[in-house]
Formats: C-alpha cells, sequence, structure tokens
C-alpha cells in the first residue's frame, strides 16, 4: 500500500517539477521579450530624437553658414569661414546618426568586442553575487544588524 501511494506520489512530483520547468521556460521567454521590446522602443526613440535634433542643428549650421559666407565676402576675411569647418563635422555625425549607417558600425563594433575583447566588459570586483549583495544591503541596513541577532 505505502508503495502504490509513494510512486503515485513521485508520479505527480514529477509532473509537478515539469510544470514548474515550463512555467518557468515560459517565464523567461516572456521576460526576455519584454526587455527586448523596451531596448527596441528605447533605440527609436534616440533615433528619433538624434533626427528631430538634426532639424534644429541642420538649420542653425545653414544660417550660421551663410551669415559668415556672407561676412567673409564682404570683408574680404577668408578666416571668417574657419568656424564652418568643425560645424560641419558636428552636422556630419549628426546625420550619420539620424540617416546613415552610424548605428550599423556601432552594432558590428560591438559584435567584435564581445567576440574577441570580452576582458574589457569585466565589471571590477567581478560580476556581482547573491552574497555580495546580501552583504552589502546588510552592512547598509540598520535593522539587517538587530534581526540577525
Amino acid at each position: 500500500m505505502g508503495f502504490l501511494l509513494s510512486k503515485s506520489m513521485d508520479a505527480n512530483f514529477k509532473k509537478q517539477q515539469e510544470f514548474m520547468l515550463h512555467n518557468a521556460r515560459l517565464q523567461m521567454e516572456r521576460q526576455i521579450l519584454m526587455q527586448n521590446q523596451m531596448r527596441e522602443r528605447q533605440l527609436a526613440m534616440q533615433i528619433a530624437w538624434s533626427r528631430e535634433f538634426l532639424k534644429y542643428f541642420g538649420t542653425f549650421f545653414a544660417v550660421t553658414a551663410v551669415g559668415l559666407a556672407a561676412g567673409a565676402v564682404k570683408k574680404r576675411k577668408p578666416a571668417l569661414l574657419a568656424p564652418i569647418v568643425p560645424l560641419s563635422f558636428i552636422f556630419a555625425y549628426q546625420m550619420d546618426s539620424a540617416y546613415g549607417t552610424l548605428i550599423y558600425r556601432m552594432r558590428g563594433e560591438a559584435q567584435s568586442i564581445l567576440a574577441s575583447e570580452q576582458d574589457r566588459l569585466d565589471l571590477p570586483h567581478g560580476t556581482p553575487t547573491f552574497d555580495s549583495i546580501e552583504k552589502a544591503r546588510r552592512a547598509k541596513s540598520h535593522l539587517g544588524s538587530f534581526l540577525e541577532k
């Protein structure tokens, strides 16, 4: 009788373990999907911000370039054109960021770093562990020392 009960409990226990594993897997998949959607939305916001900033900076650049060119011609001082050079680099960077291939080049470089320079990504003192986090939490908690006694 006890053997049959034990066998039935073992079968139920295995089914429960499988169910818990399945639920854990589903929860992790949902978490990964949610985090990826959040990352995509943040990246879309950054690209949109770049495009919006480009409109304002492009207007500033055009007005400045025309004004400096007119001033250089009117006063016959070519040195007035000098600020256009650094402004054009900033404009080109913003244009590449908003509409160009900057994001693809950055992704390629990031993949290269992950593949061949993994040691650069190590955190100081290594990856946090549960014990290190608990130790820090206890050190900052005034109630921690009281509760552990």
